[in-house]
């Protein structure tokens, strides 16, 4: 595994714009690739800005919309349509304004969908859709992702992986979350097993009540106590924060930085 590549922009802005252009330019080379690409959204407020500079940007153009699985990392277990879900969000900022493809758009299930108010027959049937979309070469129950996307949390969570939580300990691929120390307490979420399938992940991180936990994640923690230090992709992984979320990085990590 190579150490994770550490980038800091300027501001909160200036990151969203950042992480809109290099997810162009990865999804279309991986289209050209192998025709096809795969992408896992995250919500929170750097996820969803990066969303929104996405869908304002005239580069948005070069991806192939139609020819795009996009699945999320995890969801608040609300209604269809809620506007506190990830998924509610990503399309009223980024999915409506493009041509996707509705039969790729793998959406979490929702608490009035066909397994009802059941977290755990909603995160199976999940399970089951990534199954079906791995392939043999991806060697495992889930799609090789392209780019699985993520914010962090000042506690150092991901998705809805919270610090010693029991789905940090569960062996399945998406795990119902009960409890969770933010509202609303039942969500579902990607394991990190199935997480760390991706090729790339990216840690998206904006704010300076965040500088402890990028410190700590990438200090060497443990993931059950820091769950983002255990977020890796299997070819690269990317940080990629602002000045106020890298304030706290020592000077070996922040000699990477970007101006």
């Amino acid at each position: 595994m190579t150490p994770p590549l550490v980038v800091v922009h300027r501001d909160a802005g200036l990151l969203a714009r950042a992480v809109a252009a290099r997810l162009v330019t990865a999804l279309v080379d991986a289209q050209a690739a192998r025709g096809s690409a795969s992408v896992v959204l995250t919500g929170g407020g750097i996820g969803i800005a990066s969303l929104r500079e996405l869908a304002a940007s005239p580069a948005r153009d070069a991806i192939d919309w139609g020819a795009l699985d996009i699945w999320w990392g995890d969801e608040r277990f609300l209604p269809a349509g809620h506007p506190d879900r990830n998924d509610t969000q990503a399309r009223d900022t980024l999915l409506d304004a493009v041509d996707v493809d509705p039969d790729r758009v793998h959406a979490m299930g929702a608490s009035d969908g066909p397994d009802g108010d059941d977290p755990d027959a909603a995160a199976e049937r999940y399970a089951a859709s990534l199954a079906s979309a791995a392939r043999p070469e991806d060697h495992g129950p889930v799609p090789r992702f392209d780019v699985l996307l993520l914010g962090v949390g000042p506690d150092g969570h991901v998705a809805s992986l919270f610090p010693e939580a029991p789905g940090l300990y569960d062996e399945r691929i998406v795990v119902p979350v009960r409890g969770a120390p933010k509202p609303p307490p039942t969500r579902l979420s990607l394991s990190l097993a199935a997480i760390n399938a991706a090729r790339e992940v990216w840690l998206i991180t904006a704010g300076e009540e965040k500088a402890g936990a990028v410190r700590l994640a990438l200090g060497g923690a443990g993931s059950t106590a820091v769950p983002a230090a255990g977020a890796q992709g299997r070819s690269r992984t990317l940080w990629l924060l602002d000045r106020a979320a890298a304030s706290r990085l020592p000077a070996s990590l922040a000699r990477l930085a970007s101006p």
